[in-house]
């Protein structure tokens, strides 16, 4: 993280103490009136990683309209957006407005594990849960050993989904040497890297190249090159659509055939505008759920989103922002009289439930216990691969 951003969460944070000492306000309020239950969406709705924040925002908005048709115990939720602008600062920020002003009774969001993590501390002072449905990273819910009671995710973590693909790449690919290129200055694409080698090494392959980039960068020959002379016959690249179309594109360029694999990361509509349909072909993601797979649930929430959405097709960011909405719910029912307290303890017992990417059942860290899908690239579309159980 550069030194800049990190100075903006320092000084967000040193405010939030106030907000934390002084009022308190959402840990005792959290309704917007008798009938509605006001929600904050503190998500990427502009910025580098955009697509996420606006693929959860519209699967999230999927799901709370479905619910307030029937409600909940006769009431209804209400969403309160900010726009974190793809920015850890600006989501600190954003969570500090939302619990402080709008006084809401959850958060939802981030979508990336840098932008949640810029949150916990707020959600854990003011004692408002915080639930991000898709950031990966393992300490969102356990910092050195302590679990945060006030956060939650709806999404696999890190370790697993590093550990799939490199079972995915060992024991179906049958490859024996393995790249590692990684955003160094990402969370998300250290731990998906982290699980990856420890689990390709204990498989009996050997890491023969490792690279790094930075976000925003545009140019990788020279890293690509060196990279294709140590001759993998499997690249792990654990990034976000962005840097990975480029990559790719430029891979496909200088020769190299290898195939890639990547994470969640990589799952979004401009990947295949940037790196182009054919320099794709041959790559693979682990992935929280797929459109293509014929179970009937996940079949009737691609046929809702299409008819809302004028047929586009969600992704898993789409999949996990309705779940959420739905883990959500679930919990608020429960709860009884939908404080934020209630609302915590509710999520941490969430067990069995029955949601398009699986059932959800949180283990002690607040972490999901689910199953992990392995999508194809095939000129540009995603096809189902198979599905790994945990």
């Amino acid at each position: 993280m550069k030194k800049r951003k990190l100075a903006g969460i320092l000084l967000s944070l040193s405010l939030s103490a106030g907000v934390m000492a002084g009022c308190g306000a959402a840990s005792t309020g959290g309704s917007g009136g008798k009938e509605t239950i006001k929600v904050g969406a503190n998500l990427e709705l502009s910025g580098g990683v955009a697509s996420y924040g606006q693929s959860i925002a519209e699967g999230l908005q999927l799901g709370l309209d479905e619910l307030n048709k029937k409600g909940i115990d006769g009431k209804k939720i209400k969403l309160v957006k900010v726009d974190n602008k793809s920015e850890a600062a600006e989501a600190t920020s954003g969570s500090l407005k939302l619990v402080s002003q709008d006084k809401v009774a959850a958060v939802i969001g981030a979508a990336t594990s840098t932008n949640t993590l810029a949150q916990v501390q707020i959600a854990q002072g003011n004692k408002v849960p915080l639930i991000t449905p898709t950031g990966t990273n393992p300490e969102i819910t356990n910092k050195g050993g302590k679990v945060n009671d006030y956060v939650f995710r709806t999404c696999f973590i890190d370790p697993f989904q590093g550990t799939v693909a490199a079972n995915f790449a060992t024991d179906k690919l049958k490859t024996k040497k393995a790249a590692v290129f990684i955003d160094s200055a990402s969370d998300y694409s250290k731990g998906l890297a982290s699980a990856f080698k420890s689990a390709y090494k204990k498989n009996g392959g050997s890491i023969v190249a490792e690279e790094a980039y930075v976000a925003k960068d545009t140019d990788f020959r020279a890293t690509l090159t060196r990279l294709k002379a140590a001759k993998p016959d499997f690249i792990f690249l654990p990034g976000y659509y962005e840097e990975v179309g480029l990559i790719i594109k430029q891979a496909r360029e200088i020769g190299i055939e290898a195939p890639f694999m990547g994470g969640d990361g990589w799952d979004s509509p401009k990947l295949v505008e940037i790196a182009g349909p054919k320099a794709l072909n041959n790559t693979y993601i682990t992935n929280h759920y797929s459109s293509g797979d014929p179970d009937k649930k996940i079949q009737d929430f691609v046929s809702a989103y299409k008819k809302k959405y004028k047929g586009k097709s969600p992704d898993a960011f789409s999949a996990l922002g309705y779940d959420t909405a739905y883990y959500l719910a679930d919990a608020i029912k429960r709860s009884g009289d939908a404080s934020p307290e209630k609302i915590a303890k509710a999520l941490a017992k969430t067990k069995d439930l029955s949601l398009v990417s699986g059932k959800l059942t949180l283990d002690k860290n607040h972490d999901p216990i689910k199953s992990a899908s392995i999508l194809e690239y095939k000129d540009g579309k995603q096809e189902f691969n198979t599905k790994i159980n945990p």
